[in-house]
């Protein structure tokens, strides 16, 4: 028998939860509810397979709670799905630039919310393998394993999110080619998703500032796109 992928809702309104628990269960989901960060702290968040978090809660925000998970060694790559009533520009680029893997702002449809957990999950589970189809991708000490899902230059783990790590994936896997925001967007978010063409170049300039000397190779070519030249 296979274990159902398990998921977590993390909102302080208790009947959202209870809503979103309902449906995702009927979508065959195993799923928990913690109406606080703090609550959710209590949890073995490892068993996871997404995470769908509230941001304005109690003492520790949505935010402040992403930003453990992502350093904790058991659960940096457990996507987090934003559910908020957070809606600007700023706020969204905010929690896609800290790793999120998604925002969804309130209100929003439960029909909206189970076809980002598709799409969210799908490409989390490996889906179409990007660039060539190595398993490690190497380019002088530069050396990124797409089954470990780690990146290293000279034998040093370099930590990125999960959206980083897959532009350099890409990246590396089609060396010498240029990229368009259009390709990017389409090839490392899902294609339900609504992403701003800036969360493209914010996740270019962050994945630079992790590469030292590699950062150079990374090129812009003004009104093309991006890519990795050698």
């Amino acid at each position: 028998m296979v274990d159902k992928i398990k998921i977590l809702v993390v909102d302080d309104e208790e009947t959202l939860c209870e809503a979103l628990r309902f449906n995702l269960e009927a979508e065959g989901y195993e799923v928990d509810v913690a109406l606080s960060a703090e609550d959710a702290l209590t949890l073995d968040l490892s068993v996871y397979s997404l995470i769908l978090l509230d941001v304005m809660m109690g003492e520790i925000s949505g935010t402040q709670l992403a930003a453990i998970l992502k350093k904790r060694e058991s659960t940096m790559n457990i996507p987090v799905i934003f559910c908020t009533a957070k809606d600007s520009e700023e706020d969204m680029v905010a929690g896609l630039d800290m790793g999120a893997d998604d925002y969804i702002t309130k209100p929003y449809s439960i029909r909206n919310v189970l076809a980002r957990v598709r799409s969210v999950l799908r490409r989390a589970g490996g889906g179409e393998r990007q660039g060539r189809h190595a398993s490690v991708l190497e380019y002088g000490s530069l050396r990124v394993s797409q089954e470990e899902k780690t990146c290293q230059i000279d034998g040093k783990e370099v930590r990125m999110p999960r959206k980083e790590f897959e532009i350099l994936t890409l990246f590396l896997g089609n060396r010498g080619r240029i990229f368009s925001r259009a390709e990017l967007l389409k090839r490392v978010w899902p294609e339900e998703v609504v992403v701003l063409d800036r969360v493209v170049d914010v996740n270019i300039t962050r994945l630079r500032s992790k590469l030292g000397d590699y950062s150079k190779h990374i090129v812009t070519r003004p009104g093309y796109g991006y890519g990795f030249i050698e």
